[in-house]
């Protein structure tokens, strides 16, 4: 029999472009499937940013992996090379920007494709901000400048994703709205500091960079609100 891999995202609220501490990016390396994975950046959020993309190599280098970066913007590879670096990844780590412009940028070069192909594969998918977002059926994003629903994603998570839960005014109250009146399916919200694991699309790990750091569940209540349910989360371990 053929082993059937397992399909993994993680929901980041934090990494080395936000964290000092590099806390959940080890956590994300410690579910690679191999002990030294090739970790592959995806800056197309930010528009490639250089600066973005020195932080990555500055994180990521010294760590016991193999760190890339596939820029899109000036894009190198033909089809065939672009599926074959894709599909050779361990870890996909998207970055944070433009959620709207990723998804579009994405589908141009027929990444959303081969990212589906990846996880099928085995490939663990995570990511910050839009590169949390975009998994899922919809999201909550300021894409567009005010905070809005994008009901739109590659649709690899079921429902939908909200991330800077706590720290960006407005969030809390547009993204319980959004999920009460339907403009959005129930979702995740995440806190910064927080980071979710789904394996086959279900919850199977929550952790926390900070002892107040949450992930929560959020579903129509039937009565025109939304239920916000906490979700417990075990604390990583301070490396200093």
């Amino acid at each position: 029999m053929t082993d059937v891999p397992v399909r993994r995202l993680a929901l980041l609220g934090g990494g080395f472009s936000t964290d000092a501490d590099g806390l959940l990016d080890d956590w994300v390396l410690r579910h690679a499937r191999t002990p030294r994975p090739k970790v592959c950046f995806l800056p197309t959020a930010s528009g490639d940013a250089a600066g973005y993309i020195g932080r990555f190599l500055a994180a990521f280098g010294p760590r016991d992996c193999a760190p890339g970066v596939l820029p899109l913007f000036r894009r190198e590879l033909d089809d065939d090379a672009l599926r074959a670096l894709v599909l050779a990844q361990d870890v996909i780590y998207v970055g944070g920007g433009n959620t709207a412009n990723l998804l579009a940028v994405w589908r141009a070069h027929g990444m959303d494709r081969l990212l589906v192909e990846a996880y099928e594969r085995g490939t663990l998918l995570c990511g910050i901000s839009a590169g949390a977002n975009c998994w899922a059926e919809g999201s909550h994003t300021d894409s567009f400048g005010p905070l809005t629903c994008l009901p739109d994603g590659l649709g690899l998570l079921p429902g939908s994703v909200c991330p800077h839960y706590d720290s960006e005014p407005g969030r809390r109250a547009s993204y319980r709205a959004a999920v009460a009146g339907g403009a959005l399916p129930a979702g995740w919200a995440l806190e910064d500091g927080v980071a979710a694991l789904f394996t086959d699309g279900l919850l199977t790990e929550t952790v926390s960079r900070t002892a107040q750091a949450r992930l929560y569940r959020l579903q129509p209540d039937g009565q025109g609100g939304a239920h916000e349910r906490p979700l417990p989360s075990r604390r990583l371990p301070s490396t200093k």
